[in-house]
């Protein structure tokens, strides 16, 4: 199918709610086939990725390595019984992501988590997508405190099932379905700035007191919500103040994880460690798995021996292709240093794009490694939006694929593969300078 004909079909077959497209046929492309850092269309255009696919590839579109392990398990088990007949896969990667959290956290943040004074192992819920991820952690959170009460942040994103619903702050996906919902979330600042943290915590302070909260969930920076960068005492004062009420921290590292911050996690800038971490997007490259980690001690607290019926899982829990692909992403990411590489990159990106001005552009960077955004607003301050749409849609002419973010789209996202060059970063930065500079 050429890109008109899958739209048509699309418009014709697929819930007209999911896919957005323009009348003009400027948006959206169709993708055909993707590779290392570039994107071609149906139509054989290429483009530069500076998306990763939501961040998905983050050791590149079809890592061969990453491909041949799912090639490879495909051949030998497409599928199992998650939860009655494992597979060795699935033990394999429950072992790898407790080394590279709590296991590598306890030992290397021993003196910022006293309270744990020896080397912590993490237990595994697999899960499909992030926000299963989430509403595993949830339903840990609830068998270990007994308490319904989260507190989560304005401008947070966690996923739209009928769980994450309830923590996810943006009203657009909350709001049609409010009367379903228990919205036994409560939204509070996210900070910006370090004079923000004693407003948060006393407003945390106040919940706290009255005794319904048993967890803290929060991402260490958020994505969907704008690129939002907290100071780095606010992980530190979550953690505290947890410890203190004996409340599970929880991050959504769903969208930072796997190196896009510079850290192999984005907790890891500040030596905090949480009760339990979710992950997924960059975990494989590109097959449908996440997961929810936890220190043992908690999960064994939180959840019985199972006695024949698991009371939490689902027909392709642990899926031994996304468990082969998700060993393999992981290889890739520490062979190649790709964290570290995130890191170094995002000390040119982050000042380049701060360099984005003209005299009728009112434009900030801020960002992290390899996961950075530019606000524009308006003269008077007011998110804007359709101009960062307007050059987002310019700049996919050009070859470039940028998303935007924030709950207006005012913020221009940069999420490319960790395995972009220094040189395509600088040319993207450059054109959208010069279309930012004829937008407005």
């Amino acid at each position: 199918m050429n890109t008109r004909e899958t739209l048509d079909t699309l418009r014709e077959y697929e819930s007209r709610n999911v896919l957005f497209t323009e009348p003009d046929g400027s948006w959206p492309i169709v993708w055909e086939r993707a590779k290392g850092v570039h994107v071609w269309d149906a139509e054989g255009k290429k483009y530069l990725d500076l998306t990763a696919a939501f961040g998905v590839a983050a050791a590149g579109h079809g890592n061969p390595h990453v491909v041949k392990a799912g090639q490879d398990q495909m051949e030998k088990l497409l599928h199992a019984m998650g939860d009655v007949h494992p597979h060795a896969r699935k033990a394999e990667l429950a072992r790898e992501l407790s080394r590279i959290t709590f296991e590598r956290w306890s030992s290397e943040f021993l003196g910022a988590n006293a309270r744990h004074p020896k080397v912590q192992t993490g237990k595994t819920i697999f899960c499909n997508s992030g926000f299963e991820a989430v509403e595993a952690a949830l339903k840990t959170a609830m068998l270990t405190a007994g308490k319904y009460g989260v507190i989560a942040f304005q401008g947070g994103y966690h996923g739209l099932g009928y769980g994450t619903l309830n923590v996810t702050h943006r009203d657009l996906f909350r709001g049609p379905f409010r009367l379903q919902l228990k919205e036994f979330g409560q939204f509070l600042q996210f900070p910006t700035k370090a004079s923000d943290l004693p407003i948060v915590e006393t407003l945390i302070r106040r919940h706290f007191q009255r005794g319904w909260v048993g967890a803290v969930l929060v991402e260490p920076i958020q994505a969907r919500g704008g690129i939002n960068v907290p100071p780095p005492g606010f992980l530190p004062l979550l953690r505290r103040l947890c410890d203190e009420h004996k409340a599970l921290l929880v991050l959504d590292e769903i969208y930072t994880g796997f190196g896009r911050t510079g850290k192999w996690f984005a907790c890891e800038h500040t030596g905090v460690m949480p009760d339990i971490i979710c992950l997924g997007k960059a975990l494989t490259g590109g097959f449908p798995l996440s997961a929810c980690i936890g220190r043992a001690e908690v999960m064994d607290a939180a959840w019985p021996i199972s006695r024949g019926e698991a009371i939490h899982t689902s027909t392709f829990l642990g899926n031994p292709v996304g468990c082969a692909m998700a060993l393999a992403q992981i290889n890739e990411l520490g062979e190649n240093k790709l964290p570290e590489r995130a890191a170094k990159l995002g000390e040119f990106l982050v000042p380049e794009l701060a360099k984005i001005q003209g005299a009728k552009l009112h434009a900030t960077a801020r960002g992290m490694g390899l996961m950075a955004g530019l606000d524009l607003r308006l003269a008077n301050g007011a998110p804007d939006g359709a101009t960062a749409m307007r050059a987002i849609k310019a700049m996919l002419r050009q070859g470039f694929i940028l998303l935007p973010e924030g709950e207006h789209g005012n913020v221009i996202s940069f999420t490319p593969p960790l395995t972009i060059t220094k040189t395509q970063l600088a040319e993207t930065i450059s054109a959208l300078a010069e279309i930012l500079n004829e937008a407005v």
